[in-house]
């Protein structure tokens, strides 16, 4: 499977665990690029950039895949004076359109959808070549970081015509990517040393010399806020490429594509356009992988 991921890399942590896993799944993925956008924890898109290109070079294909940089603006700002031969996120923006004229790709979207509605924007025949796996909402109900980075974009792409997977989150409930949680003492235990040996030192976020991605995620583990009993963090953006290798490892169904008006999500049963809503993942079997991958990586091709 061809394979564009479009990323928040600089916003917490598991961003760096989804794109690693990605370009270390080589036998079931193709990455044709990776494009970045910024959301308000993650600083402006210099430093989203930046995260995702110490990712690649971890995994030594800083070279092979490449990494572009797209809005880091918010949708209705953008749109404003619109200007389609020059606008905020214009290099990523124009790629995602070019790439999916080439052939037919899928765009794992774990960020806010800025990107992808610009793309519609500017070509609406962008929604007939290519499809959206969107991590992020909390529907039925409101309030998820993604989501509320741009909502307006959200809407857009729920009423266009695009292909479209919502990967739920559901902040504390077990149905949603929040679920698929890990501990420190877990971080810790297994991620030391995993992934291949990098061939050019990197410098972390925090500080710091890495020269695999293991020894990375521990000290991205080192750095943040931990919540539950047991204290822990989840992996939100790391299953939304999970559930496209296997798509067992999640359960799905379609409805009409709803809309959020203010901050609450109203249901649209006659509208014919229907979107596909992901929920109830295993957890076990895709944290089983995911390690599974950093000790056996297998490089992906562009």
């Amino acid at each position: 499977m061809k394979v564009i991921f479009d990323s928040d890399a600089n916003n917490e942590l598991d961003d760096q665990h989804a794109l690693a896993y990605l370009l270390l799944n080589g036998d079931t993925f193709k990455v044709d690029a990776v494009t970045v956008n910024a959301t308000y924890n993650g600083g402006d898109i210099q430093g989203h950039y930046e995260e995702a290109l110490r990712i690649l070079k971890l995994c030594n294909l800083a070279n092979e895949v490449p990494l572009l940089k797209g809005a880091n603006g918010n949708f209705n700002s953008i749109i404003e004076d619109w200007d389609p031969n020059s606008y905020d996120g214009k290099e990523g923006v124009d790629y995602l359109i070019k790439a999916t004229k080439r052939e037919p790709i899928v765009i794992i979207a774990v960020g806010k959808l800025t990107n992808i509605a610009l793309a519609l924007k500017k070509d609406p025949t962008f929604a007939q070549r290519t499809k959206i796996v969107w991590l992020g909402s909390n529907y039925p109900e409101p309030g998820e970081y993604n989501q509320d980075n741009d909502t307006i974009a959200m809407n857009y792409v729920l009423n266009s015509s695009i292909p479209f997977e919502m990967v739920t989150v559901r902040y504390g409930k077990p149905s949603g990517t929040d679920a698929v949680k890990v501990t420190k003492k877990e971080i810790n235990e297994k991620m030391p040393g995993i992934g291949p040996k990098a061939i050019e030192t990197v410098i972390g976020r925090h500080g710091g010399e890495f020269d695999n991605f293991g020894d990375y995620s521990v000290s991205l583990f080192e750095y943040i806020d931990y919540h539950g009993d047991p204290p822990s963090r989840p992996l939100f953006d790391m299953v939304a490429v999970a559930i496209l290798k296997d798509e067992t490892w999640g359960e799905i169904r379609s409805i009409p594509a709803p809309i959020l008006i203010n901050n609450k999500w109203e249901e649209r049963p006659d509208n014919p356009r229907k979107i596909t809503i992901w929920e109830n993942f295993k957890k076990e079997e895709l944290l089983e992988d995911f390690y599974k991958t950093l000790l056996n990586p297998i490089p992906v091709s562009n």
